[in-house]
């Protein structure tokens, strides 16, 4: 009779076989009514599995990831009982869980609109007051595809049809309702409880194949208690306000066309805090020792194959052949270039560690329906570096990086980081001792941190450890952007070596260094997280000289000009508009520093200044606003 080993390593004895529902009753009856789900072994399971034999187990409830994604997924199973009970005839395809939610995937001729979206909400909460019991059954894969079949259900049938022949089929019921399904769920509809809403209809193709049906998608968000919900309503709420493409847009500062899709079009304002960033961070590494360098954009499938590239990216790289019939591919990535520079020149261990960085353009191909503005794009500019060092400097380089990636972020805003370290996967190239030292140092600069962090055993590149840098934004958000990655792999297939200090040949170890990853996107984050008002420093544009007549003009422009001379940037509006007008103008364009001139401002060589957000004013004499201004700009930027 099974013995259950629990995570406390305490062990129940049972004399006979056992549900999971009965373990959490047997540990406490409070836990027995919060349960959602079991692991066997670290297998999911339904609370009315039946344990056979001695096994470790654990209990979940909402409070757990693995119980809020059991009722998330549970929640679209009664969307698509809903929807088929209100629209007989409508054909259910998948409905998986995504993050804060899941969606379902309708075959039906009318359009859902968004009075049907109300009506499936309401039917849903019907289901969840009927608390229909959850059953699992097993049938024969012939027996699935003919049932289904029967019920008109061809995309279901399709499914199971793709199940390898001798595989059972599991089926969930929900009362009479049933589904293709593996599981787990929850033991009964009103488990689930109310806690959801659905948000949005869109298209989507049958697989996610073009050359396939159309489908309709309903998307929804579903939560364990009113107050999450309503928290990620308003987290929602309040995204769709910051939302990058919108403020872009208001702020003009780039946009998108048909002609280059995945390729941003910056306009003056976005291009000039584009090159801020640039600027700010060519300071910083320089002063880190960095070299910045500039490699091709077009290089040779030679190049690529040798590196190990082709054969991982080839389907995603931009590639031409020319007359002469040789195979060029545009870059997805700067690291072999960077090695072609190390290669150039003998290098000793003197040299090291070399720190080379670029600003470099690569190119991605996405598919059309992954694009999403700045976060994601086809054509992006990489902050990259790469460090070549010995074996003995990984663990002092690591922590070097790993400081000044959290010491930027910092000055950039963003002081909840969050740490993943994955570590060495089965399949993987290098010496397994050189993998201890290098698993070592980068566990050693994420402790000495002393962030959060998480460790995804096994995740690591195929070439070596990593550590990845989670953003945590104002509205709550989780940005994964900077990477540091020990490479054990890449400059050994490139030829990379240098001279040791007893004169013999010693292949460097490659860290691949990106802070803010790609630069697009990272502008994106940006704009969302401070919902287009950026700190002054940054700002694409920090002041806007504002006459309120044509009468003092020409005092407006000295002063812009004046203000140019300090290094901060600055505008003059002459248009014909009254003066309102114009600060709702500036004011939705996200400028810092409105100054106001008129005839008492001439007259006292001042500017009058409306900050953002700020129906205040005040009046700051020429000299005074110079010099305060400047030298915020200036500490804020070095």
């Amino acid at each position: 009779m099974p013995t259950i080993t629990l995570p406390d390593g305490n062990n129940i004895n049972f004399t006979k076989k056992v549900t999971g529902a009965e373990v959490a009753e047997k540990i406490s009856k409070s836990l027995a009514k919060q349960a959602m789900v079991i692991s066997v072994d670290g297998e999911l399971k339904d609370l009315d599995y039946l344990i056979e034999k001695d096994c470790s187990v654990k209990i979940f409830t909402s409070k757990n990831p693995e119980g809020l994604e059991t009722i998330r997924h549970d929640t679209a199973h009664i969307l698509a009982m809903a929807v088929q009970e209100l629209f007989p005839g409508t054909q259910v395809t998948i409905g998986p869980v995504i993050e804060n939610g899941f969606y379902y995937d309708f075959a039906r001729k009318e359009p859902f609109t968004e009075d049907d979206l109300v009506k499936i909400e309401n039917k849903m909460k019907e289901i969840v007051d009927r608390d229909e019991i959850t059953k699992r059954e097993v049938w024969n894969r012939k027996k699935a595809i003919d049932h289904f079949k029967k019920k008109g259900e061809i995309y279901k049938s399709e499914l199971i049809k793709a199940i390898p022949e001798k595989e059972d089929v599991s089926i969930y019921f929900h009362g009479d309702w049933h589904d293709l399904c593996r599981g787990p769920h929850l033991s009964s509809t009103g488990k689930i409880g109310k806690y959801f809403k659905l948000t949005k209809v869109s298209g989507a193709y049958w697989r996610g194949d073009s050359k396939n049906e159309m489908l309709q998608r309903i998307y929804g968000t579903s939560w364990a208690t009113q107050k999450d919900l309503d928290e990620h309503l308003k987290r929602t709420e309040e995204a769709e306000k910051r939302d990058h493409r919108k403020l872009g847009k208001e702020m003009d500062l780039f946009h998108f066309r048909e002609e280059s899709p995945g390729s941003v079009f910056w306009h003056e304002k976005g291009w000039a805090l584009f090159q801020n960033l640039i600027n700010y961070m060519r300071n910083r590494q320089d002063k880190a020792g960095y070299k910045e360098i500039n490699t091709p954009e077009v290089l040779d499938r030679q190049l690529w194959e040798k590196s190990g590239h082709w054969g991982k990216y080839g389907g995603n790289m931009y590639t031409s052949e020319t007359p002469d019939e040789k195979v060029f591919a545009i870059k997805p990535m700067n690291c072999p270039g960077h090695v072609q520079v190390f290669n150039q020149g003998l290098k000793s261990y003197r040299d090291l560690p070399l720190r080379y960085a670029e600003f470099g353009k690569v190119h991605r191909y996405e598919p059309s329906g992954a694009l999403h503005g700045l976060l994601r794009v086809r054509a992006f500019t990489q902050d990259d570096a790469h460090i070549f060092c010995s074996e003995d400097q990984i663990t002092s380089e690591c922590l070097i990086v790993t400081n000044l990636i959290l010491d930027i972020y910092k000055d950039l805003g963003f002081e909840n980081v969050i740490l993943k370290y994955a570590d060495r996967p089965e399949v993987r190239v290098g010496e397994d001792e050189v993998w201890d030292k290098a698993e070592a140092s980068l566990l050693e600069a994420v402790k000495a941190s002393k962030l959060e962090y998480s460790i995804n055993k096994g995740e690591g590149a195929f070439y070596g450890p990593k550590i990845e840098f989670v953003l945590r934004d104002a509205i709550g958000r989780d940005w994964q952007c900077g990477t540091l990655q020990v490479d054990l792999n890449l400059p050994e297939r490139l030829g990379a070596y240098y001279v040791d200090k007893d004169g013999s040949k010693k292949i460097p170890v490659m860290l691949h260094r990106a802070l803010f990853g790609s630069l697009e996107r990272f502008i994106g984050i940006l704009i969302e997280n401070y919902a287009g008002k950026f700190p002054f420093w940054i700002s694409p544009l920090q002041t806007m000289v504002i006459p309120i007549s044509e009468e003092f003009n020409h005092y407006a422009i000295e002063i812009s000009k004046k203000i140019k001379n300090v290094g901060i940037s600055s505008s003059v509006d002459l248009k014909n508009q009254n003066l309102n007008y114009k600060i709702r103008d500036h004011s939705l364009a996200k400028i810092p520093l409105l100054l106001i001139c008129g005839k008492k401002e001439v007259d006292s060589n001042s500017v009058t200044i409306r900050r953002l957000d700020s129906n205040k004013q005040e009046n700051m004499d020429i000299d005074t606003f110079l010099k305060t201004f400047s030298a915020l700009n200036k500490a804020s930027s070095n």
